[in-house]
């Protein structure tokens, strides 16, 4: 079961990543994971900061929700993330040496 609601961060450990969402939508704490946050670039909250949340109900370490989404209120979404044909992320990396060395 999905639900959807306004919430505001109770804590945020940006050592580990993770911390804990308080919303009407979901009673007892909202476990969240940074990969979850619709932000671009260093993607963290600070407490008492106000967001949009997308949560299912199966918990994680000891909380009843978990986010799977969470937009910051006043913040940009991120930038769509491109895809290949097979639906999968992925990535290019070129390297060039200099002939001189």
């Amino acid at each position: 079961m999905e639900v959807t609601g306004q919430g505001t961060v109770r804590t945020w450990h940006d050592e580990q990543g993770w911390g804990v969402l308080d919303s009407d939508a979901t009673p007892g704490g909202c476990w969240t994971h940074f990969s979850v946050l619709d932000l671009d670039g260093y993607r963290s909250l600070a407490p008492g900061q106000q967001v949009r949340l997308t949560a299912e109900s199966p918990g994680q370490d000891g909380f009843p929700w978990r986010a799977v989404r969470v937009a910051v209120d006043g913040v940009a979404p991120a930038a769509p993330t491109e895809t290949n044909a097979a639906g999968a992320y992925s990535s290019d990396l070129t390297l060039t040496w200099d002939d001189d060395a």
